[in-house]
């Protein structure tokens, strides 16, 4: 997003205030770094005095609260980490916002995972106004969070939107989540680990098409809305992992490549939602799975160095009460 921000519009100022965790890369952001119109500040959204700070010296009128934790698995062994950041980060930024005077949109970037499970392949899309049921730590603190951006639009009129979307993929994404992580086992020959049978699907995105979802909703969306962001690339992990050994050149080893490792405590079988309000406001999905997927590999083959030794992300996470 603030790639696309910072080259398509030069008259905005493009300010990222970023953790820099352990899934971030600031090189990332090397091919803006050149640009007038971009300035990276290093802090912690759970600092209050620092984002205000910035959001007063920086005369910061739109906030895009992209800022998570976002990795679903970390959240069955370590959620406090989930509430510290996706609640109390929220309710700072919030506070902070309210009380900057050049304030005029905060767009909070929450999760279809908000909805709960997609019970049966049948299961009617998830419209915005749709019941939040999440089901694992992760999805419990990104609804925690959408109900205090809600509060602060209704009590004090601050002029919020909620996106909820579907899973990223694409160039630069840190190889924990499936698709990277798939990449780079695959890169190294190294069989990769899939949650129990592989079966349960999860619609993935482009992550292009989402940063120009974003661009839509910035300058069309309405203050109060929520917007769900959706393709229709809907798949089961285990089609994800053989069609990425295909494209490796290692359809003949399939069998020996794929392994299959314990069930989260609680996984979904599927997300499933309606965009159409996005779609009425003119974006449509443009990447094709088999293009985006090429593109993934091949950003990763050159920039898989940029993440240092990957190997821990590469590997399932321990479940509570393993040793």
């Amino acid at each position: 997003m603030v790639i696309l921000l910072a080259k398509k519009y030069p008259q905005y100022k493009i300010v990222t205030f970023d953790k820099l965790d352990y899934c971030a890369c600031r090189e990332n952001l090397n091919c803006v770094d050149h640009l007038d119109n971009f300035k990276f500040v290093k802090g912690d959204i759970c600092s209050p005095d620092l984002v205000s700070y910035v959001m007063e010296v920086e005369e910061i009128d739109t906030v895009m609260h992209f800022a998570a934790q976002t990795h679903v698995d970390n959240s069955f062994g370590n959620s406090f980490r989930f509430t510290q950041t996706n609640i109390y980060g929220t309710h700072v930024l919030l506070e902070s916002a309210k009380n900057c005077p050049t304030l005029k949109r905060f767009i909070h970037v929450s999760t279809d995972e908000v909805y709960g499970e997609g019970e049966t392949f049948e299961t009617d899309p998830m419209m915005e106004e749709h019941v939040l049921e999440p089901t694992n730590p992760y999805a419990a603190t990104k609804a925690g969070a959408e109900f205090l951006v809600k509060s602060y639009h209704r009590s004090f009129k601050m002029p919020c939107i909620i996106t909820r979307g579907n899973n990223v993929y694409g160039p630069h994404q840190y190889p924990e989540k499936l698709i990277p992580k798939f990449v780079n086992q695959l890169l190294r020959e190294t069989p990769v680990t899939l949650h129990g049978d592989g079966s349960n699907t999860r619609n993935f995105l482009y992550v292009e098409d989402v940063a120009r979802a974003f661009d839509v909703i910035l300058h069309k969306g309405n203050v109060g809305a929520i917007y769900n962001i959706g393709g229709k690339n809907e798949r089961p992990n285990i089609d994800v992992a053989k069609d990425l050994i295909a494209l490796l050149g290692l359809k003949d080893k399939e069998r020996d490549m794929i392994s299959y490792v314990s069930d989260r405590n609680f996984n979904d079988l599927r997300y499933t939602i309606n965009s159409q309000k996005l779609h009425d406001l003119g974006w449509v999905e443009e990447m094709s799975w088999e293009d985006g997927l090429k593109n993934t590999v091949e950003w990763y083959k050159s920039h898989t160095i940029r993440y240092g030794n990957i190997d821990a992300a590469l590997v399932p996470h321990p479940r509570i009460g393993q040793m």
